[in-house]
């Protein structure tokens, strides 16, 4: 199946795939849930990736985690750790020692939606899915749930050609 779009040029672009197999990458990069923040800003950074699945034990997927997750966290907690938090509290509440940061997991950041296709599911569905659920991203999992690709909207758009 070969999905048509109408550009307002009027230039007409071909969605070339038939399956979300067609257009996923294999194998995603993915982190387990009790990875640190400090090890997922690490491989965002080394793999220069801005979003990654969270799997279980078993590999299949349990979340998202993104670098805005990330940010957020980083923000919230140089807020506490510049003492902004103590002025809130009244003097009689506040230690002479701040308290020391416990290091964030990626489940405790993550987005705990899993948005998800098979690798059979049409091309159709996978792009109204993503349009109409307004995510960047699709899992794409086997039968038993396991994490076997990612489909993000660069790869829908690497698949759009002109009509000749």
């Amino acid at each position: 199946m070969t999905l048509t779009m109408t550009l307002r040029t009027e230039a007409q672009l071909n969605l070339v795939a038939e399956t979300a197999s067609d257009l996923m990458v294999p194998n995603p990069i993915s982190l387990r849930a009790e990875a640190s923040a400090a090890e997922a800003m690490r491989l965002f950074t080394e793999e220069g990736i801005t979003a990654a699945p969270v799997i279980d034990e078993s590999g299949r997927p349990v979340g998202v985690i993104s670098r805005s997750d990330l940010l957020i966290h980083k923000c919230v907690e140089q807020k506490q750790h510049d003492g902004e938090y103590f002025r809130e509290a009244s003097i009689e509440s506040v230690d002479d020692v701040p308290k020391p940061m416990i290091p964030m997991t990626v489940q405790e950041l993550m987005t705990p939606a899993v948005f998800a296709v098979s690798e059979d599911t049409p091309v159709s569905r996978v792009v109204s899915d993503m349009v109409g659920l307004r995510v960047h991203r699709l899992f794409v999992v086997a039968e038993d749930g396991i994490l076997v690709g990612i489909i993000t909207t660069m790869d829908v758009l690497k698949h759009l050609l002109p009509d000749d």
